[in-house]
């Protein structure tokens, strides 16, 4: 059997591949040609060049392959066009797997987003079944996974073999970019940390996230999302594991979310002006407002993921790093 994976040469998608390459599958990566492979130099794959936003290129990606594992998107807090986010995230999806009925696969899993599921209004953690609406999603990227995992539901009740898996907070290593989550840690590291606002947040380890894609291709039930998480934590309690992993002290100071706001606004209408990337993103603090806790028994339950202690997975995000020349 082989397998196609979307979005390869980034975090999460890269660790798919080496789960897949660890289990036996052949895999082929849809990827543009101007992408960054060093996620996947040391892989023996098959490439296949296309874009999500041509129909085309996805049919050819497609040929041959009963498993396909959907995790591109574009994941960013900010763009000065957020219109590439609804361009990707949502069309892309809706032609990636009109494609993927077109040529028959057999089965796939849809990499959606935790920011996805709702949080209940008592502070508690949020589960698969939480309701929750678009009016709810703070910012391009939550609004347009949103969207999108609603198509990827639409189509499942068409018939469609699809099973959602909804990922919390990965940590570990093959950072690339870095992700928002994975910045935080540079930053950390090098001590540009001086203040926090507190947050929650699920942390998990990107190879159970990896191990949980291949665990819902063959348990999950069709229609059906899955939180691969493992932990909740607040952001102090992440600042003291780091602490105690790199030596560098944590932030004692918290900030009020409200102090922090207006200078985000600042920044954010700073980005648009330079197009240069904000320092504070506005989406992130505003998300700050929420404890992202979750309940991820369901997925341990019915699937069996992998339960890494924090501790571990952020240590080996913080050798990455160190490794890697960004901290």
């Amino acid at each position: 059997m082989k397998a196609l994976v979307t979005g390869a040469t980034g975090f999460v998608g890269a660790a798919v591949v080496r789960a897949l390459i660890k289990a036996g599958v052949d895999v082929r990566v849809l990827a543009r040609r101007d992408s960054d492979f060093s996620n996947l130099q040391s892989f023996k794959i098959e490439h296949a060049y296309g874009d999500l936003r041509d129909k085309a290129s996805l049919r050819h990606a497609l040929a041959e392959c009963g498993q396909l594992y959907h995790v591109a998107a574009h994941y960013a807090l900010w763009a000065k066009d957020p219109s590439i986010f609804y361009d990707v995230n949502v069309e892309g999806t809706k032609n990636l797997l009109q494609a993927a009925r077109e040529v028959g696969a057999e089965r796939i899993v849809y990499c959606s987003t935790i920011g996805a599921i709702g949080l209940p209004p008592d502070g508690g953690p949020g589960t698969e079944d939480t309701p929750v609406s678009l009016a709810q999603m703070a910012g391009h990227y939550k609004r347009s996974k949103y969207l999108a995992e609603q198509e990827v539901l639409r189509m499942a009740k068409e018939g469609l073999p699809v099973v959602i898996v909804n990922p919390s907070a990965p940590v570990g290593e093959g950072d690339v970019k870095p992700t928002p989550t994975g910045q935080m840690i540079v930053d950390f590291m090098k001590g540009r940390m001086p203040a926090y606002i507190e947050t929650g947040m699920n942390i998990v380890d990107v190879d159970d996230v990896a191990e949980g894609h291949l665990l819902a291709m063959q348990k999950g039930r069709i229609g059906e999302r899955y939180i691969l998480g493992c932990k909740n934590l607040l952001l102090r309690e992440v600042f003291e594991i780091l602490s105690k992993l790199t030596g560098i002290k944590a932030p004692s100071v918290k900030l009020p979310r409200s102090a922090v706001l207006p200078l985000a606004y600042i920044n954010h209408w700073l980005a648009n002006l330079t197009g240069r990337p904000p320092r504070i993103p506005l989406e992130g603090v505003k998300m700050a407002k929420y404890k992202m806790h979750y309940d991820c028994s369901k997925a341990i339950r019915e699937l069996g993921i992998p339960q890494t202690p924090p501790e571990v997975a952020l240590g080996k995000a913080v050798g990455w790093f160190r490794s890697h020349g960004y901290a």
